[in-house]
């Protein structure tokens, strides 16, 4: 079974300047495409166009949601490259150290404030 790497990107926002591209529509896809063309160059096949929400700050307490557009690219990865370089992400979840609540933090003493190197509070 194939095992593929995958990339997402922004899709462009605004379009491309060029001779005969007129139209607002024309300019969007001549930049649109330029970006297919240099990801399909690397060896990245396009599989979909995705509409994410992302909260975002505004303000020093307050939040809004936008919406951002993603373009979703894969590409097959090499047997070799698979063995060397890939771990699965339930491999990764288990080596990570659990992360504490705040009714689990372990008791105990705060740690030391001061200067990094003892023998800088000396001096």
């Amino acid at each position: 079974m194939p095992r593929y790497e995958f990339k997402v990107i922004p899709a462009p926002r605004r379009g491309e300047k060029a001779r005969g591209v007129k139209t607002t529509e024309e300019r969007f896809a001549l930049a649109l495409s330029m970006v297919m063309n240099a990801m399909g160059s690397d060896g990245w096949d396009y599989v979909r166009a995705d509409t994410l929400p992302v909260d975002e700050r505004v303000g020093f307490t307050g939040t809004k949601t936008s919406f951002h557009n993603m373009l979703v690219f894969r590409r097959e990865l090499d047997a070799s490259a698979t063995a060397s370089t890939h771990v699965p992400v339930v491999e990764a979840m288990q080596s990570a150290p659990p992360r504490l609540g705040p009714a689990e933090v372990p008791a105990g003493a705060a740690p030391a404030v001061g200067p990094a190197t003892p023998g800088l509070a000396a001096e």
